[in-house]
């Protein structure tokens, strides 16, 4: 593992694929850098509208609706000051071509210094995640700014796969770039917004992972470091 420090960017972009990514997943990282002084940015790349979470939230435009205003609440709990929502059709990025949304990403962030996002595979292995990963790298190399990925060591995705099922991705300690000390209290706070959704996954992975997280080197205008995956 490669102990690096997280380097204090002034402005940062986050890319996402659905309102609530920001906080169930990216939630202690974004406050992490929001502590360190950075401006934090954000796309979303669709409103949620079929989620299948709901809990009591409605659903097609009522859905969207109440997620574009959950969205807003839990992004000022996390110290993101702008939110870019846009209303690709939520369950289908990965049918869009991917230049029309890096375009987007770009127009929106063109004057950050990072970008961070999921880690390729989307850690839950949604395939929204994982195209809105591959825009935040293509974006991050056409705007010649390092891509962080957020990520989950291989042995918590194990126990995150046994226990519900789903195509959790992980990895092993050589590709594991970053790990930071987080308090999850802002992270918390920021799920508690989206109320339309009932998820158990993050706080059982918030409960494996303890003050850690992860982040992966995606894209790297420099020398990318070693690493055995991709």
């Amino acid at each position: 593992m490669i102990m690096s420090e997280v380097e204090p960017f002034a402005r940062v972009g986050v890319v996402c694929a659905h309102p609530d990514d920001e906080s169930f997943g990216l939630g202690a990282v974004l406050d992490f850098l929001a502590g360190r002084g950075a401006d934090l940015e954000l796309v979303s790349l669709t409103r949620g509208e079929a989620s299948t979470l709901g809990a009591g939230g409605g659903a097609g435009a009522e859905l969207a609706a109440r997620r574009a205003t959950e969205l807003q609440t839990a992004a000022a709990e996390l110290g993101i000051g702008r939110v870019i929502l846009r209303d690709h059709p939520d369950g289908h990025l990965a049918e869009l071509p991917r230049d029309r949304l890096v375009e987007e990403v770009v127009t929106a962030l063109g004057d950050v210094e990072a970008l961070v996002t999921f880690d390729h595979g989307g850690v839950s292995g949604h395939p929204d995640h994982q195209q809105a990963t591959e825009v935040a790298v293509d974006a991050g190399r056409r705007l010649r700014v390092p891509v962080l990925g957020w990520t989950v060591p291989e042995h918590i995705a194990a126990q995150l796969r046994e226990e519900f099922g789903a195509p959790f991705v992980g990895r092993g300690a050589a590709d594991l770039h970053h790990r930071i000390e987080v308090d999850r209290a802002r992270q918390h706070a920021a799920i508690a917004c989206h109320a339309s959704q009932h998820n158990p996954v993050p706080y059982r992975r918030m409960e494996l992972l303890g003050t850690a997280e992860y982040l992966r080197v995606l894209y790297s205008p420099g020398p990318p470091p070693p690493s055995r995956g991709g």
